[in-house]
C-alpha cells in the first residue's frame, strides 16, 4: 500500500467510543459528544473530521437491563448510519468507555457489545480490559489495577453500593463480576515487558519488518480468537500508543473490543497516521470562553457538586471556603420522602421555584452559586432491588438538578458539573443538548464542552461546561478549577 492509499484508508477510520458517563473524554480534543443515538445525530457525528465520535450513554445511572438495553439500541442505530454514510464495518473500531476505578457495568456492557457485533458485522476475536488512565495515576502492573501506586480495592471506589468490588487482580475481578462466567485462569495478559519492547522498536521505525518487539506485538494479537478476555499492562502512555499501532495494522484481519478508561482512547488514535496533536484552543485561553453580558462583563458561574464520593467531600469543602463561593445543599433525605409521597410532583415544583431564586439573588450578587447534594448515600439495603432502586434514585435526583440549572442557564458564564451522572443528566435534560463540541482540557482531566450551534435550550448557545469526574485530584482541584474560570473576570 502506498502512502496516499495507507492515509486514505486512515482518514475513513472511526473509533466510536460509547460512554457510560460524559468524562471520558478527558484527555483528547475537538471531536464531538453526542447525547443522543438516533441514526441521524449519528450520521452527523460520523461526518465530522475527527476520527473520534464519542456517544454519551450515560450507562453508569441505570440498571443493569437498561444499560444492556442501551447498549443495544446504540448498535443498531450505529450500524444503519455507518450504512448511510458508507463506512465499513472494517473501518470501525468500538469502544466500552468505563471507569478507571472500575466502577459501572465493566463486564456486563462489553459482553453485550460483544454480541451484538457478532450477529452484525461478525465475530469478536478478542475484548481487551485497559483501565488505566494515566493523568490521574490509575495504572496497571502485572494484572493488578492501581490508584497511585495503591491496589484500587483498597479505595474509596471499591465500596462504591452500587458498583462494588473486592480485588484489584483483573482476571479476579472479571470473574467477580461476571458471577463465574469469565473465569480467572482463562484470562490473557498482554504483558507490559511486550509493550515496551514494541513501543522501543516502533519509535525508531513505525512498520519495520523482521524480528521486532512490535512484530511480536502483532503476532500477539492476530492469535487472538474466540471473544477471549485479555487485561493490558500499562504504565505509559508509549505502551498504549504501541497497542494502538498494531491494532490497526490489523484492523480489517482481526475485529476487536475495548473496555477501558480515558488513555487507551489515546492509544488508538496516535498510534495510527492521523494524531491529534496539540489541542488548538490552549488550556490557558479556554477560560476566555467564558460568557459575557450586553456590556462586556464577564458573566457569573455556577458550580454543581452531585458526585459522593469521600474526594468529592473534601473539594466540596475546600471550595465553599473561598467567600465568592455560596453554597446550597439539596437535602437528599428530603427529596427521597417527596419523590415517595402522594403529589412529588407539586412538592418538587415549589422547592425547585424557591432554590432557583435563591440561585439567582446570589447571581445578582456576581457570586458564585455552588449547588451540591447533600453528603453520603442514602441506604437502599442489600440485593438487586435496592441497587435498582438506589441507581433510580440517583437518577431522578440528576434529572431535578439539571432542570434547576436550566433555570438559570441565561445569566451564566460558564457552568463546572461534577459527577458523571450529575453531568450527564444536565447536558442531555437540563440544557436540552443533543451534541457538544470537546474543546480540551482546562486541567489534566477536566475537558470543556459547548453546545453546537443551534441546539439546546433557549440562552444555552456558546456556554463552555466543564466536565469533571467525581474520582478526579486532590482537595484542591475543584477550587482552582473554579478560580481559572474566574480569572477572566478578575479586576
Amino acid at each position: 500500500m502506498s502512502a496516499a492509499q495507507a492515509a486514505a484508508a486512515e482518514a475513513a477510520r472511526k473509533i466510536v467510543v460509547i460512554d457510560d458517563d460524559p468524562t471520558g473524554s478527558q484527555t483528547v480534543h475537538s471531536c464531538p459528544l453526542l447525547l443522543r443515538w438516533d441514526v441521524q445525530t449519528l450520521r452527523q457525528g460520523l461526518r465530522h473530521p475527527s476520527p473520534l465520535l464519542f456517544v454519551l450513554a450515560n450507562t453508569r445511572a441505570l440498571s443493569p437491563e437498561a444499560a444492556a438495553e442501551r447498549n443495544r439500541e446504540i448498535v443498531a442505530s450505529l450500524e444503519q448510519a455507518l450504512a448511510a454514510e458508507g463506512i465499513r464495518d472494517q473501518q470501525l473500531l468500538l469502544v466500552s468507555r468505563g471507569d478507571s476505578t472500575l466502577r459501572g457495568h465493566g463486564v456486563l456492557e462489553p459482553a453485550v457489545l460483544a454480541e451484538e457485533l457478532g450477529d452484525r458485522f461478525g465475530a469478536v476475536h478478542a475484548t481487551l480490559h485497559v483501565p488505566a488512565f494515566l493523568p490521574g495515576g490509575r495504572t496497571t502492573v502485572n494484572g493488578v489495577h492501581l490508584l497511585n501506586g495503591q491496589p484500587v480495592h483498597t479505595t474509596a471506589f471499591a465500596r462504591d453500593r452500587s458498583f462494588g468490588f473486592s480485588t484489584s487482580c483483573l482476571d479476579a475481578w472479571l470473574e467477580e463480576k461476571s458471577d463465574g462466567a469469565i473465569p480467572a485462569a482463562s484470562v490473557l495478559r498482554l504483558q507490559g515487558e511486550l509493550l515496551d519492547r514494541a513501543a522501543e522498536q516502533r519509535s525508531a521505525d513505525l512498520f519495520a519488518d523482521g524480528s521486532s518487539g512490535f512484530t511480536e506485538l502483532v503476532v500477539w494479537l492476530e492469535a487472538l480468537d474466540g471473544n477471549c478476555s485479555v487485561i493490558v499492562d500499562a504504565e505509559r502512555q508509549e505502551q498504549l500508543d504501541a497497542l494502538g499501532a498494531a491494532v490497526q495494522q490489523l484492523q480489517g484481519r482481526r475485529r476487536f473490543l475495548f473496555r477501558s478508561a480515558a488513555s487507551l482512547i489515546n492509544g488508538l488514535v496516535d498510534g495510527g497516521l492521523r494524531p491529534l496533536g496539540p489541542q488548538p484552543i490552549k488550556a490557558e485561553d479556554l477560560v476566555k470562553l467564558r460568557r459575557r453580558d450586553s456590556g462586556g462583563q464577564p458573566c457569573p458561574g455556577l458550580v454543581l457538586v452531585g458526585s459522593h464520593v469521600p474526594l468529592a467531600d473534601q473539594q466540596l469543602e475546600r471550595l465553599l471556603s473561598e467567600s465568592r463561593c455560596a453554597g446550597l445543599e439539596l437535602p437528599v433525605h428530603r427529596i427521597a420522602r417527596v419523590l415517595e409521597g402522594g403529589i412529588p410532583d407539586v412538592l418538587l415544583a415549589d422547592l425547585e421555584n424557591e432554590w432557583v431564586e435563591w440561585m439567582l439573588a446570589v447571581l445578582d450578587r456576581n457570586q458564585t452559586p455552588v449547588l451540591y447534594t447533600s453528603r453520603g448515600e442514602l441506604c437502599f439495603g442489600e440485593g438487586p432491588t435496592a441497587d435498582r432502586r438506589r441507581l433510580d434514585f440517583g437518577l431522578a435526583l440528576a434529572q431535578l438538578t439539571a432542570r434547576l440549572v436550566a433555570g438559570v442557564v441565561p445569566r451564566l458564564g460558564y457552568l463546572i458539573s461534577k459527577g458523571g451522572i450529575t453531568t450527564g443528566s444536565v447536558l442531555a435534560d437540563g440544557l436540552g443538548l443533543g451534541t457538544v463540541l470537546l474543546e480540551g482540557q482546562l486541567m489534566p482531566g477536566l475537558s470543556m464542552v459547548r453546545p453546537i450551534a443551534g441546539e439546546g435550550i433557549a440562552g444555552v448557545n456558546t456556554l463552555p461546561v466543564i466536565t469533571f469526574p467525581g474520582n478526579l485530584g486532590d482537595a484542591d482541584t475543584l477550587a482552582k478549577a473554579w478560580a481559572l474560570m474566574e480569572l477572566d473576570g478578575a479586576e
